[in-house]
């Protein structure tokens, strides 16, 4: 029952964005119907100091289509050539804004949980996300509906809230009768200051699982800071909570008298998990650990080319730190080229 009037709520709700929108159609500001093509290449050679071993990757080679269909539908497709070798096709969604503040997306998109998760690959302060965002967010992307609202004015703040179908992007045939949810704050007291709340549930298995996620990042003139923690438990407690924090700095040293270089930047992480379950089941039922606690420093340097387009080159040594269940095979150095077009 409650899944049905959940239903209907969407569909009232929807109803009244998308209704009003028909009076918009005799607007006549100008709009840019134009599509806009944009890409990201990432390239790294990464050289696993505990190993003595090297690998060439292309991280990304991402496309993407955006535009508008009228004052109040857009659209975004985006396909990734080559991530870590693989074929995969990204956002595919339609955006309507029917009401000013409002937004309802509907199609293949980002789960609203997280920072660093919503963060695109060419924004990264480092080559390798943070465990937050790789080992953490479940599901980054998923087939379904977002509502978000936006407030611009004296204490400007925005809050999403999504439904999806939990099994991914590549099985949308499935019928569902239970949908991942998601939900995030987003406040912003200052202008360079920003505080989110977020959380995701998801049942990727027989196990429900509830995220909660706190971040804030700060930026004042060059420096710039990020914090960010997850808090993680699972249904009838099946597995023992899990925890996962993130915290980096980052500051940006400008070159002028450098024409090929436009600043550098160095940054520092360190970040930390405890044992976390994805999917992993034995033959009991019982929860495995997919991912093992670990800690992690990271330290290296951004340097910023001085090209008419986002050209970075990101140098970065990774210190891992298991305890005495696992033997450490992943300190690595990594050189990353990342391009924006």
């Amino acid at each position: 029952m409650a899944k049905r009037v959940l239903f209907f709520l969407c569909c009232i709700l929807s109803g009244a964005f998308v209704l009003p929108a028909f009076a918009a159609l005799k607007d006549t500001a100008a709009v840019d119907y134009r599509p806009k093509i944009q890409g990201t290449i990432r390239a790294k050679y990464e050289y696993n100091t505990s190993d003595d071993l090297h690998r060439f990757q292309v991280r990304n080679a991402r496309l993407n289509v955006n535009g508008n269909i009228c004052r109040f539908i857009s659209y975004k497709a985006e396909v990734d050539l080559s991530d870590e070798g693989v074929m995969k096709m990204l956002d595919a969604f339609i955006r309507y804004t029917p009401l000013e503040n409002w937004d309802i997306t509907i199609g293949q998109q980002k789960v609203p949980f997280s920072t660093e998760n919503l963060r695109s690959p060419h924004l990264y302060y480092f080559a390798n996300r943070s465990f937050i965002a790789k080992q953490m967010s479940h599901d980054v992307r998923d087939v379904g509906l977002m509502m978000r609202y936006s407030y611009t004015k004296k204490f400007p703040f925005s809050i999403s809230a999504g439904l999806y179908n939990g099994s991914g992007l590549y099985e949308q045939k499935e019928w569902q009768n239970n949908f991942n949810i998601a939900a995030r704050v987003v406040f912003n007291p200052m202008d360079d200051f920003e505080f989110s709340l977020s959380m995701n549930s998801v049942k990727p298995d027989a196990i429900r699982m509830n995220l909660f996620d706190a971040s804030l990042n700060w930026t004042l003139d060059q420096f710039h800071a990020e914090a960010e923690y997850v808090y993680k438990t699972y249904e009838k407690k099946a597995f023992k909570d899990t925890q996962a924090a993130m915290v980096f700095a980052c500051y940006h040293i400008p070159t002028p008298k450098w024409k090929a270089l436009k600043k550098i930047s160095p940054v520092l992480r360190y970040d930390f998990m405890t044992d976390n379950h994805k999917t992993s089941m034995d033959a009991a039922g019982n929860c495995l650990v997919d991912d093992y606690g670990r800690q992690r420093i990271t330290g290296g340097f951004i340097f910023s080319l001085g090209t008419p387009f986002l050209s970075d080159i990101r140098l970065n040594y990774e210190q891992y730190f298991y305890n005495n269940v696992i033997e450490n095979h992943d300190n690595k150095l990594v050189v990353e080229c990342v391009v924006r077009f």
